[in-house]
């Protein structure tokens, strides 16, 4: 398992945009990537689970991949928040 957390620098958090930015990035993967926020972890391929999380500016998240192809997937994912501004990892 691979785990990389994110403080959220977007000043709308992870709106619908975004969301749909990073669940593209990771669908192709075998992997199981989760992210959590708040106590909560939810799919990271999930659209609905990703915007019902609410994450605001500001807010730490961790991201995490377990499977064959999980260093690709976290870095499917760094590269994503890097290239739409959406954070920046600590």
């Amino acid at each position: 398992m691979i785990e990389k957390v994110f403080e959220i620098t977007s000043d709308a958090g992870l709106h619908a945009r975004p969301a749909t930015v990073l669940v593209h990035s990771v669908n192709a993967f075998e992997s199981d990537v989760n992210v959590e926020y708040n106590g909560r972890s939810v799919n990271l391929k999930s659209i609905m689970g990703v915007m019902s999380l609410g994450v605001p500016k500001g807010a730490e998240i961790k991201i995490s991949a377990e499977g064959s192809d999980e260093t690709e997937a976290i870095q499917a994912v760094v590269e994503a928040i890097q290239n739409e501004s959406l954070g920046v990892a600590k």
